[in-house]
């Protein structure tokens, strides 16, 4: 028995050796290659796919993807930041990769107070109290939840098109036929036809809407190939249009995420310190940087990205936004 546990101790000892040694020497390409490998862990309600690259000693750094996209949004940016010394972690969403509900009776619920709570489910699953945020999309809207109902989980927050917490009632309210214009799909998804459609044509849906929301970005097929086997994921179509029909007020959500909502229906200030981005060409329903700038109470910044960058701005113009997850994670 004690020659099991001093050889089970030894492997321990030299599995972190081996681990910080990698850390401490790899490079950015490393780190690149590294980012194809997928972890699991069991995390609330989810069998959570992740990447996790970079000293685990370091910052934690947590990136969010949005619809229809997916972790290879941040394929260019987490070795680099990786290569600076934060440990980055990289999530599937519900509905997506290889993320999966543990439990069949587990309703495919896409509220966006959900998805917050998974990503908090799956801090604690991997012991991280504190983390810098990104994200774009649901992803940008879902680190800003996180950040107003659990403001002590988030260092700093990076946010993509600013503040996007919102509530059934602001959804139910209607807006400019030109506004109402761009949230088409929100529309199409309210129907049967709508789900059926995007059951059939999954991938197909997802590459115009990539082509309408950064109408500058020419994305080879081979890029969105790689990213549109993400969306295979069993739960897709159900998460997503349950996100959209929520937004509507045409679902209810569920029961446990009440409070959460109730307080998210007050459109709640945001205090931690904060980086807002926007591209100069961003084809995507978005609101204005000045009409949000009032939500946030901590140490901010806008950034506006030039050069034909559009909604998915972590793929657009990796360099940048390398350059703002640092920053805020400085603030």
């Amino acid at each position: 028995m004690k020659n099991i546990f001093r050889q089970s101790l030894l492997a321990a000892l030299v599995l972190t050796a081996t681990t910080t040694a990698f850390a401490a020497t790899s490079t950015e390409a490393d780190y690149a290659a590294a980012f194809n490998t997928i972890h699991q862990v069991k995390a609330g309600v989810l069998n959570v796919g992740y990447v996790d690259i970079g000293p685990r000693d370091g910052q934690a750094i947590i990136l969010l993807h949005g619809w229809p996209y997916d972790i290879q949004s941040y394929a260019k940016v987490a070795p680099q930041l990786a290569a600076k010394g934060y440990r980055v972690i990289v999530p599937y969403l519900r509905g997506y990769g290889s993320t999966r509900f543990l439990s069949d009776k587990t309703p495919r619920n896409g509220q966006p107070s959900a998805l917050a709570a998974d990503t908090v489910a799956l801090m604690d699953a991997l012991g991280i109290k504190q983390a810098v945020f990104g994200g774009f999309d649901w992803g940008a809207r879902t680190a800003d939840i996180v950040a107003a109902l659990w403001p002590e989980r988030v260092k700093s927050l990076v946010s993509v098109s600013g503040y996007l917490i919102s509530s059934q009632d602001v959804g139910k309210k209607a807006l400019p036929p030109q506004a109402e214009l761009q949230w088409w799909y929100q529309f199409y998804f309210a129907t049967a036809r709508g789900e059926q459609g995007y059951a059939k044509n999954t991938h197909d849906f997802a590459k115009l809407i990539w082509q309408q929301a950064s109408p500058g970005w020419k994305f080879s097929d081979a890029t969105f190939n790689v990213s549109a086997k993400a969306l295979d994921n069993p739960d897709q179509v159900a998460v997503t249009i349950s996100n959209y029909r929520w937004r509507l007020g045409l679902e209810k959500g569920e029961q446990k995420y009440d409070a959460y909502e109730k307080k998210l229906a007050t459109l709640p200030v945001i205090s931690v310190p904060t980086i807002t981005i926007e591209g100069d060409n961003n084809g995507a329903p978005h609101p204005a940087p000045q009409a949000y700038r009032a939500k946030f109470s901590g140490k901010y910044e806008h950034r506006t990205f030039t050069g034909n960058i559009g909604h998915n701005p972590p793929a657009e113009d990796p360099q940048e936004f390398v350059k703002a997850v640092v920053d805020a994670a400085a603030l």
